[in-house]
């Protein structure tokens, strides 16, 4: 049913003003009432605006009439007498529930929850209003943040995951402990000239600029980290990752130590190509190697070390030329060579997420 009403300037402006003031009183109710006047007088079904509202279609003709016979009067609703009503525990906890599930179970076309959408949630399953600053607090109180969202792989094989973490983990462990082993974490980092961004302080109103030389070039290192001493392992690479090039750095790791290694690596095709699996057959007596379940850098603390070289060599720097880089890059992973701590806080990250202690 396609309703269409005719509002003069003047009246649309002062319902525009009457929805700007609704906003800042966070008076949900009233919003929506206005916004379902201006759709339909832009033209739109009842049944859509009753869709996009989160209200029932009745209720919207009820809007519409009392608009038509009271004007902006209609406006208005009755403060009930005593204090305003409050959500009880269950309806807390299903509160909790239909928040977790996220915005598109609840039929929200978003999927961000925001705190007015949740005060709509609230009012359109309770029938209890509540102030979006109040809203903040309840979260809280609720055990919710407001967090950045991480992407995570659709190619994820959780069997695989639960595997590493139940089986995997605990007989690498034991392994390292019968051949009295260091347990190397692997991975390659990439350092582009034009630097990284990061959050930083600044003026309200001025977005913090950084020169950048634009140059598309970066300078690659090879890392391992032991997971028992926080022993830092790495290589400046100028060239392309391959199997040569990862090859020989294990070499060289291998010239370095006297104990057995076992290499723990994620899925990168010059790692596990035929050249490496003929390179691995043939340094089977100092090394071992694990695989890591696909699309899991959560599995692999020299992740989170890469981070803190990225903050301190990297964020918001820059870089003039590729020397600079270089030697920036160098001096920040030859600081991390004299702090093993550093390193082993990235593997108490690691454990927290397996559920051991390192």
């Amino acid at each position: 049913m396609r309703i269409r009403i005719h509002l003069t300037n003047a009246s649309r402006k002062a319902l525009i003003e009457h929805l700007k003031r609704a906003y800042a009183a966070g008076h949900l109710r009233l919003v929506k009432r206005i916004h379902a006047l201006l759709y339909l007088a832009d033209g739109k079904a009842v049944a859509e605006v009753a869709e996009w509202l989160h209200l029932g279609e009745q209720t919207v003709r009820d809007y519409l009439w009392a608009f038509l016979r009271k004007g902006l009067d209609s406006l208005t609703y009755r403060h009930s007498p005593g204090r305003p009503p409050k959500l009880t525990k269950t309806q807390r906890k299903e509160l909790a529930d239909l928040i977790t599930a996220g915005p598109e179970a609840a039929g929200y076309a978003s999927a961000c929850w925001t705190t007015v959408l949740i005060q709509d949630l609230i009012l359109h399953h309770f029938g209890v209003e509540y102030h979006p600053h109040y809203i903040c607090e309840l979260l809280d109180q609720l055990g919710f943040s407001f967090q950045k969202a991480r992407f995570v792989s659709d190619h994820l094989n959780e069997a695989a995951r639960i595997e590493w973490e139940q089986k995997t983990w605990p007989a690498i462990l034991r392994l390292a402990q019968e051949k009295r082993a260091l347990i190397l974490f692997g991975d390659e980092a990439s350092f582009a000239q034009w630097g990284s961004l990061s959050y930083t302080w600044a003026p309200k109103g001025q977005q913090p600029t950084v020169k950048t030389s634009g140059k598309r070039k970066a300078y690659k290192v090879f890392g391992l980290i032991d997971y028992f001493s926080g022993r830092l392992f790495w290589k400046g690479h100028t060239g392309r990752f391959n199997a040569e090039s990862y090859a020989d750095f294990l070499t060289e790791v291998l010239q370095q130590t006297h104990q057995h290694i076992i290499l723990i690596q994620d899925g990168a095709k010059y790692h596990t190509c035929k050249a490496m699996q003929e390179f691995f057959a043939a340094h089977a007596d100092r090394l071992t190697k694990y695989q890591l379940p696909t699309y899991s850098p959560d599995f692999n603390p020299i992740e989170y070390f890469w981070k803190k070289v990225r903050k301190e060599a990297t964020h918001l720097k820059y870089f003039a030329t590729f020397d600079d880089l270089t030697q920036k890059v160098d001096q920040t992973l030859r600081k991390f060579d004299d702090l093993p701590e550093e390193i082993l806080s990235c593997m108490g990250k690691y454990c927290e997420s397996l559920g051991t202690q390192a």
